[in-house]
């Protein structure tokens, strides 16, 4: 079964999105101006994409995803954790997926993407694949005594990173591999010395045509972004060009398909390193919803239908876009709309519809225009409204 309509000599486009969470929701506005039919595969009653959700079961049973593909055109995503052997078996059935399960494999396993990276010869952290501790107490000698240790899958946002400075400080995760029927073992990654870190968004369809928004900097916040400054500042010239030929190097050497975000290190000495890979609309991207004349919502949906990519320009000199985490105590967001919006009536403010919780994204705000000092008073000011 295809999902593919027609009325008259119109053909209406079904894109299938898996995960219900705001990455989700954010496609829903974009899709309606493009008139194409978003539906949604969600976790769960009640997700943020719940306009969108036709469908609620486990995108890591087969029948289940099967059953939703077969009613689009084309399967994307709202997070990575979608199973190989599903995507895989999506696309022996002819089923359309971007990214595919080559490059999205990449997203799902850190030291696959480590290797393939390094096979590539794109700057990254010294780093190394750990079985035990004794092979992590090697590490630590060669590297000043200090290192990250990463699990090789489920981390973000903070989660499956730890820093260490003595090799049993692992031990858990270890005897957790090892009680695995699957096994594995652990990324150990030197403690880069860095000055800030930025994130380059790029877009890349099919057929091979690439977009590039201008570089950001991202401002973390227990291992959570918090903010992002569009464009980084003191960027301009080699910072950004470097920053973009290692995003399309990443993107065309892995054959990535949508939007991807690379997440990298400034370094100290001027260098800028990997750091961690998004192939899906990305925290680092959503300033270009009001900050970009094409927003990275749009231009996924653009990128996995294979049509051309909008232009990444800047509307304005500056974009700040700043996370709601955690939220109002009590209440919701909307409650604290017409005190913010009196306050600060130019900030967009964009609300994921999920429930306040301490260390949640249930939004976001940005604020654009010629003075970085001003945007980012006005943002972090509007911000501060919803989170007590």
């Amino acid at each position: 079964m295809n999902g593919r309509t027609e009325i008259g000599e119109q053909m209406s486009t079904i894109v299938g999105v898996i995960g219900g969470g705001q990455l989700a929701r954010m496609m829903i506005p974009a899709a309606v101006n493009l008139g194409l039919d978003l539906r949604v595969l969600a976790e769960a009653d009640g997700m943020s994409a719940h306009l969108a959700a036709v469908s609620v079961g486990d995108y890591r049973d087969l029948a289940t995803v099967l059953a939703f593909a077969e009613t689009v055109d084309v399967v994307t995503f709202d997070h990575e954790h979608v199973p190989q052997v599903i995507l895989r078996e999506l696309v022996n059935r002819g089923i359309s997926v971007h990214p595919g399960p080559d490059a999205l494999l990449y997203a799902q396993d850190k030291l696959l993407m480590r290797e393939r990276l390094t096979e590539l010869g794109l700057p990254v952290p010294d780093w190394a694949r750990v079985a035990d501790a004794d092979a992590l107490a090697q590490f630590l000698a060669d590297h000043g005594g200090r290192a990250v240790v990463k699990t090789a899958r489920g981390g973000y946002d903070g989660k499956g990173v730890r820093v260490v400075s003595h090799a049993h400080e692992a031990d858990d995760w270890f005897l957790a591999l090892a009680e695995d029927a699957n096994g594995g073992d652990l990324l150990v990654e030197e403690l880069v010395d860095f000055r800030r870190e930025l994130a380059q968004v790029v877009a890349r369809r099919p057929s091979g045509e690439i977009a590039i928004w201008p570089v950001v900097e991202t401002v973390q916040q227990n291992g959570v972004c918090a903010e992002v400054i569009a464009p980084a500042p003191k960027s301009a010239g080699r910072l950004s060009a470097l920053a973009a030929d290692i995003a399309e190097r990443v993107a065309e050497g892995i054959g990535v398909t949508g939007v991807l975000a690379v997440e990298l290190f400034e370094t100290t000495d001027g260098r800028l390193l990997v750091n961690e890979l998004a192939m899906r609309p990305h925290n680092s991207g959503h300033w270009s919803i009001d900050g970009s004349t094409t927003s990275q919502f749009e231009q996924h949906l653009r990128a996995v239908l294979d049509l051309p990519l909008g232009d990444t320009a800047l509307r304005d000199p500056w974009s700040v876009m700043v996370n709601v985490l955690g939220g109002p105590a009590e209440g919701s967001m909307a409650a604290r709309y017409p005190a913010a919006f009196a306050e600060q009536p130019t900030v967009k403010v964009h609300n994921y519809g999920k429930d306040p919780r301490p260390g949640r994204k249930i939004g976001h705000v940005t604020a654009s225009g010629p003075d970085l000092d001003s945007v980012s008073y006005q943002a972090r000011a509007t911000a501060a409204y919803f989170q007590d």
